[in-house]
């Protein structure tokens, strides 16, 4: 009977450390058990650019969530392309920084013809619009 009770006792010690484990019980000496929340990772995502090309290109079309999901797949894949073709310049010519010669290059490399010229000059745009903004926030303060 002995073994019984030792045994009984190293059951119960044992099912306590796994509910303190748990959370389900205060710690001994009084102190409530901390509870953590789960913070859930963030995950980039272009949806709402998608949409808003989607609109100014077709303003009465609709774009399902499945059509929505391959179009992320598909930018995402190209960015994707786009970097690691840009990382493999700035590693061929010793650079730390990837500047905009090299993104500009690597989607010449990557995309096909007459797409990346139509990509060059929209992205050269984008950096000029950018570069008037910094003028002007330079200029007024």
């Amino acid at each position: 009977t002995g073994n019984k009770v030792t045994l009984h006792k190293e059951q119960n010690k044992a099912a306590s450390v796994l509910s303190q484990k748990a959370g389900k019980m205060p710690e001994e000496g009084g102190a409530e058990p901390v509870v953590k929340k789960v913070k859930k990772k963030r995950t980039q995502s272009c949806t709402s650019q998608i949409y808003k090309v989607l609109k100014q290109v077709h303003p009465k079309m609709r774009i399902s969530k499945q059509a929505m999901s391959i179009m992320e797949s598909c930018v995402a894949d190209t960015f994707e392309r786009i970097a690691g073709e840009a990382g493999k310049l700035c590693r061929m010519t010793k650079k730390e920084t990837m500047t905009i010669r090299e993104i500009q290059s690597a989607v010449r490399l990557v995309l096909p013809g007459e797409l990346s010229k139509h990509a060059v000059s929209e992205g050269s745009k984008a950096i000029m619009t950018l570069k008037g903004f910094e003028g002007a926030a330079a200029a007024a303060s």
